[in-house]
């Protein structure tokens, strides 16, 4: 016991004696003139210190890399973002030039409305719009987006009204080809989600094949939907019953998520007629994300 606390207390004084030692050193350096300290200051630097300075500049370019990726990062985020809200801001100026075209050619008979979504679960299928009886719309009003037929009006107050689009069940057309030769009963067929509802020509003859990319329009009957108005475009055969009719899947003429601007029909007299003119054969319907639709990868018009 009495060797290990000698030999502590030995060792204690040897360190004690290097670090009066260093400190005599650094206070004659210190008093050194100015002329005899540069040589000394670059030999330590160049012998005892140069591991250290080395760690010590390796630390510094590894910090200086890791703010230049930061700041590379933080560069392209924001690069990103504008693009995608400039990509979002043409697609809206697309959809907004189409509307004003179709209203220029649709006037007097509709009305431009911005629809709102209620946002809340099993309001999927309704909206609102900023418009109602005091601008002449009417319960039956149809409701049109560029593409062709979005919905129809169902309840109506002073400055707003309610609707819904051909997602619901209860929506229900008079349906024809553009040719006029097939006549069914066009609603709604649900998929997974939203984005995969597709519509239904049903009640078609059996006897009777509509091909691919057959445009179907409304027929003008039952006096809510005039005539002319594009539902969607075939995409094939939905089902066969042996017998008497055929049934097609239509790709929409309009993705209802997809739509802010709207014009509405307002009550005039003389109502109604063809408005087969306001939809150039050669403009193709307005379909959104067609490969979120159900077969119509495998039948594509």
């Amino acid at each position: 016991m009495g060797n290990y606390f000698d030999g502590t207390r030995r060792g204690r004084r040897r360190d004690a004696a290097v670090a009066g030692g260093f400190l005599l050193v650094a206070v004659f350096l210190l008093l050194l003139p100015a002329s005899y300290q540069a040589p000394l200051r670059s030999a330590i630097r160049g012998t005892a210190l140069r591991p250290f300075l080395a760690m010590q500049a390796e630390l510094t370019e590894r910090r200086v890399r890791r703010e230049d990726v930061s700041q590379l990062r933080a560069e392209r985020d924001s690069l990103a973002a504008v693009v995608a809200a400039q990509a979002s801001l043409a697609e809206e100026n697309r959809r907004l030039r189409a509307l004003l075209g179709l209203r220029g050619r649709a006037q007097p008979e509709f009305r431009p409305a911005e629809l709102i979504r209620a946002g809340v679960p099993g309001a999927e299928s309704t909206f609102f719009i900023d418009i109602g009886a005091k601008d002449g719309v009417v319960v039956g009003s149809p409701v049109l987006a560029p593409g062709g037929l979005l919905g129809v009006i169902t309840e109506v107050d002073e400055h707003t009204a309610q609707g819904i689009d051909w997602t619901h069940p209860n929506f229900r057309a008079s349906a024809m080809t553009s040719d006029g030769d097939v006549t069914g009963i066009v609603e709604p067929r649900r998929g997974r989600f939203r984005e995969e509802d597709l519509l239904t020509l049903t009640s078609a003859p059996f006897h009777t094949d509509v091909r691919p990319g057959t445009r179907v329009v409304t027929t003008g009957r039952g006096g809510i939907y005039p005539r002319g108005i594009p539902l969607g475009t075939v995409v094939g055969i939905d089902e066969a019953d042996t017998g008497w009719r055929k049934s097609y899947l239509l790709r929409p003429a309009v993705r209802p998520e997809g739509v802010t601007h709207v014009i509405v029909a307002i009550q005039r007299e003389g109502q109604g007629g063809d408005l087969s003119p306001l939809w150039q054969p050669d403009e193709p319907a307005d379909t959104g994300r067609a490969a979120a639709e159900p077969g119509a990868g495998e039948q594509r018009p």
